[in-house]
């Protein structure tokens, strides 16, 4: 075969684009040629450019679930995105398509479906979003992020169990390295706070509310990441209680750090003895692989709720407690870190139990399959 060509296609959200980006990086290094497809209203706009790849837009957006002009109008974009993903294929002529979530990958593997492209999806989510379940008919092969996934998908015999790929620095950098990188003192534990790359509210309010619990585990140390758009919100909060930023990060007692945003997350998870998350695909995916325990907050306007669906295997193997969003407050949060906490034993059987479910060899697994199906251009 001539140098290999694959076309993904996915954005809107990192959940989508990060782990297509690792399996790229991985197809790049044996030789094959990588684009993108997305569009200039996602995440994609920015992450794949910076990891030196080409980005093709389309016009495309969501589709409505109610009859209302702005269905009309999304339907009409549909139909220009399917004509530009026509011509995305004809110019870049792809070996494989590889559609990892959006919006954006319907027309794109709708196209390579006409023109006889091989196809992949790749599902990273225990509930298979409706896109994804509705190409499953057409493509060519369908890699789950979850085994939980497969009973929702109408062909069992396209199925391929891999996981969810994550970055290769995540699973090297050591508990020690970790610790020096975030500055962090290694005569203490370490709960990292997180609600994704975005942050979450909830569990930024229920951190504040929490605050007096949490300093008496003096010997823990807690970084709690806001979202760069709810820092603000939090600092007020910290300030009407009497405590400043220094610089752009709020200290408390010593043994509390509030950032905006965790840059160096290899590090952070490399050196948590527990974290504290939203239950994404990919941060499930990082918490496992690394063998963190987990208290876990599902986003609950995710679609279908899928990310209750993502955390269920977790608890069910005791990897994670599970707290709804709806009855997450400074008192619940407090009650269950300190139960975690003062029981070192057992939040070592839980650090095992997720390293069971982590699948390190996700991001190798899924590049051999799409490698495996890929063929030259009808």
């Amino acid at each position: 075969m001539t140098k290999m060509r694959v076309l993904f296609a996915g954005g809107g959200t990192a959940g989508h684009i990060n782990p297509a980006l690792t399996v790229a990086d991985i197809l790049r290094q044996e030789g094959a040629e990588i684009a993108f497809a997305g569009t200039q209203a996602g995440l994609e706009k920015d992450l794949v450019p910076r990891a030196g790849y080409r980005l093709h837009t389309l016009r495309v957006r969501p589709m409505p679930r109610r009859i209302s002009p702005a269905l009309l109008k999304a339907t009409f974009d549909a139909g220009v995105g399917l004509l530009q993903a026509f011509r995305i294929i004809g110019s870049f002529k792809p070996h494989v398509v590889v559609g990892t979530g959006g919006y954006v990958a319907g027309p794109v593997l709708l196209a390579a479906v006409l023109r006889r492209v091989p196809t992949v999806i790749h599902e990273q989510n225990a509930f298979p979003g409706s896109t994804n379940r509705l190409l499953a008919k057409w493509v060519d092969r369908v890699a789950l992020g979850y085994r939980e996934a497969a009973p929702r998908f109408p062909r069992q015999d396209k199925l391929v169990y891999v996981g969810n790929p994550v970055r290769s620095e995540l699973l090297t950098v050591s508990r020690t390295e970790g610790l020096r990188r975030l500055g962090l003192s290694p005569d203490r534990r370490h709960v990292l706070i997180f609600g994704g790359s975005r942050g979450a509210r909830s569990i930024n309010r229920a951190v504040f509310a929490a605050r007096t619990a949490l300093h008496q585990h003096r010997d823990v140390q807690f970084v709690h990441q806001t979202g760069a758009a709810g820092f603000p919100e939090v600092v007020e909060a910290y300030r009407s209680a009497g405590i400043e930023p220094v610089g752009d990060e709020l200290i408390l007692d010593h043994n509390i750090r509030v950032v905006p945003y965790v840059y160096d997350m290899p590090a952070a998870l490399a050196a948590a003895d527990l974290a504290v998350a939203r239950a994404g695909a990919l941060t499930v995916a990082e918490i496992t692989a690394r063998g963190v325990p987990s208290v876990l907050v599902p986003y609950p306007y995710a679609t279908d709720d899928h990310q209750t669906f993502n955390a269920r295997p977790l608890v069910a193997a005791g990897a994670a407690r599970m707290i709804a969003d709806g009855e997450l407050t400074g008192e619940t949060l407090a009650a269950v870190l300190d139960e975690l906490l003062n029981d070192r034993e057992g939040l070592r059987r839980m650090g095992e139990a997720a390293k069971t479910l982590g699948r390190p060899q996700a991001a190798r697994e899924l590049a051999d399959l799409i490698r495996s199906v890929a063929r030259p251009l009808p």
